[in-house]
């Protein structure tokens, strides 16, 4: 199973950012996808998941703010960031859990989003 992110990059705060990631591979049984993110000297935390069915768990920390999606059809996963502080500023990595007989992470290779004061 392989995991393309992209659109990360430089923003200022207040601005937008959509990531994406798309899943390749032996992806039968994908289920659950979703976003986390590692700022420097921090652990990695969760920002928001979604199930195959579409139900969504986000971080309180950007509950309002973000807002994530995806198009089973391209397996893909979208987080769509708005209002973006300086505290966003981290590597965020694509999760996929695959279920066959139990269940396996899968990690992209991360982006990095700055968010400028």
């Amino acid at each position: 199973v392989q995991l393309q992110a992209c659109g990360g990059g430089l923003v200022q705060s207040g601005g937008s950012l959509r990531l994406s990631c798309a899943a390749s591979g032996s992806i039968f049984g994908l289920n659950t996808m979703g976003w986390y993110r590692q700022a420097p000297g921090k652990q990695r935390e969760l920002v928001a998941v979604i199930s195959s069915g579409g139900s969504t768990n986000y971080a309180d920390s950007v509950k309002g703010r973000f807002t994530i999606s995806r198009d089973n059809a391209k397996n893909t996963v979208y987080l769509q960031m708005n209002s973006l502080k300086p505290e966003d500023t981290a590597v965020y990595y694509c999760n996929a859990k695959i279920v066959r007989s139990g269940v396996r992470d899968y990690w992209g290779q991360g982006t990095l989003v700055t968010v400028s004061s």
